[in-house]
């Protein structure tokens, strides 16, 4: 079981690697990680060493295995993320264990291929706007345009996650100083997102709605707000089903015919930052702390993703080039027929 501490979850162990597995997620809590999925996954595995300890006296390949079949039931990409917790674990152990069992990853399922992402457009996001601007109001959403067009206006021009969307409070937007407080959101980390001042300003305008059919403006009220249930912020799904329907009244669809993710948007936030820099003749690999610093993203690795797999980056990339060294390239010279 667990047993939740002051504000993270502590997991019990109660195998032979108890002492083990709780150093170890003891070290990774200390580190900042938010750790409650993977112990849950060494927690299953701490059941099963403890189940069959008469079968199994340590982790080994037996019992690892064993412990894999269990899991049978989920889907592959998921199978092989708690083998990697437990792989992980492994490394982690045998620093003082030389000799303990550590599992081959060659063995676990594959990688499921990464989805690509829609790219939304500048024209594409103010179809959009237009569109949400003549939504309907409700008595569940009396400020469905507005909440709406704020939505989408502050996932394209700050990259935020839909969760980070869906926890923000009026409290977290300061006008004087034109920023947004992210608060305490993936690996607990909080961050200020400055803001352009036509943001402020689509902000300003969405306050003084609120305030004109005197709805809630207390520091701690949603800004993705609707009256149903008591009031509070749209849930994921909520949000899903009031932005679908855009995407498909704007005709925005991926190239297989499907309706993008929300989460599009905020891969379309980042490459659009990329490509502007790329154009501007920055130097894009010594920007990209700062995009995965305002992205809220672990390391600067996450952010590199972008670069590779977005065609338009290779082609500016190849552009810049091009541009700076292309003298330096010149065709091999012509030959000769060769004489028989």
């Amino acid at each position: 079981m667990l047993t939740r501490g002051r504000s993270v979850f502590t997991p019990v162990f109660s195998s032979r690697l108890a002492p083990a597995f709780t150093r170890y997620v003891d070290l990774k809590c200390a580190l900042g990680r938010r750790f409650e999925l993977p112990s849950r996954t060494l927690q299953s595995l701490d059941r099963f060493l403890h189940d069959h300890s008469a079968q199994y006296l340590d982790l080994n390949g037996g019992a690892f295995e064993a412990w894999c079949h269990t899991h049978e039931h989920v889907s592959s990409g998921v199978r092989r993320a708690r083998m990697l917790e437990v792989h992980a674990f492994c490394l982690y152990r045998r620093r003082a264990e030389p000799q303990c069992f550590v599992p081959d990853p060659s063995s676990f399922p594959p990688y499921h291929q990464r989805l690509r992402p829609y790219i939304f457009s500048e024209a594409e996001v103010a179809e959009i706007l237009r569109a949400a601007s003549g939504l309907p109001r409700c008595p569940a959403s009396p400020l469905r345009p507005e909440v709406i067009r704020l939505a989408i206006t502050l996932l394209f021009t700050t990259g935020m996650r839909r969760g980070e969307l869906l926890a923000l409070t009026l409290g977290d937007y300061n006008r004087r100083e034109l920023t947004l407080h992210i608060r305490q959101t993936k690996f607990y980390k909080s961050r200020l997102l400055p803001l352009h001042d036509s943001i402020a300003e689509e902000m300003d305008q969405h306050l003084r709605a609120r305030a004109r059919r005197k709805l809630p403006a207390s520091p701690d009220t949603a800004f993705i707000w609707n009256a149903a249930w008591g009031g509070g912020a749209y849930s994921p799904t909520a949000l899903r089903h009031a932005l679908q329907p855009l995407f498909q009244k704007c005709g925005i669809a991926t190239p297989k015919g499907k309706l993008p993710r929300i989460h599009d948007i905020r891969h379309s936030f980042a490459v659009n930052a990329l490509l502007r820099w790329y154009r501007a003749g920055v130097d894009v690999e010594a920007k990209l702390p700062l995009l995965a610093t305002y992205l809220g993203h672990g390391s600067a690795l996450s952010t590199h993703y972008y670069l590779h797999f977005i065609e338009p980056l290779r082609t500016a990339a190849s552009e810049r080039f091009a541009s700076h060294y292309g003298e330096l390239v010149s065709p091999l010279p012509a030959t000769g027929r060769r004489r028989g």
